[in-house]
């Protein structure tokens, strides 16, 4: 995406990256817009570097990206929509998706309960953006049919590295050689 400025409409909640200290960009302030990925947005506000909602678009003046799946056959979780709904979740500074940057572990779906159960990791963990992130996922993954409670596992064992991340966000991060 080709940056661009935009004046907030209204006070906009965002966190500020990477610590995740909320904080709210003022109404009439100009921002620039630097990764609108899944959904969510990372701006520049008073040279730092933020996360907004996509919930929050509207006060950017922007259109909110909306996540939608084929209507369901029957009253199954379907796995793929997981999965497509884990894709829309992006590292606010790395335009790459969780799944791609090798940090969702696993899904287990349990169809009697309606229920979907993540493992994921942080790249690093001390991150402060994990709340927000895990947030994300419960948030997009609870949109997929059928589906009626999300719980998500931040683990750090076994450790992140960068051989976990699919050799499209290697190739997309410069960190395949």
């Amino acid at each position: 995406m080709e940056r661009r400025m935009v004046v907030a409409r209204a006070d906009c909640p965002a966190r500020r990256v990477p610590d995740g200290t909320p904080l709210t960009i003022p109404k009439d302030t100009f921002v620039t817009i630097t990764q609108a990925l899944g959904g969510n947005y990372t701006v520049t506000y008073n040279g730092q570097m933020v996360r907004v909602d996509g919930t929050d678009a509207e006060n950017l003046g922007l259109e909110p990206e909306l996540l939608s799946f084929p209507a369901p056959s029957d009253d199954q979780i379907r796995e793929e929509d997981v999965w497509t709904a884990l894709k829309t979740v992006f590292d606010p500074e790395i335009p790459v998706d969780l799944v791609n940057l090798g940090l969702i572990y696993s899904v287990v779906v349990d169809q009697q309960a309606k229920r979907v159960d993540i493992s994921m990791t942080l790249t690093a963990p001390g991150c402060g953006m994990g709340p927000v992130l895990v947030g994300d996922v419960e948030y997009r993954v609870r949109l997929v049919p059928n589906v009626e409670s999300v719980h998500v596992d931040l683990v750090f064992d076994p450790p992140w590295n960068r051989d976990m991340m699919s050799e499209e966000a290697q190739l997309e991060t410069g960190m395949f050689f």
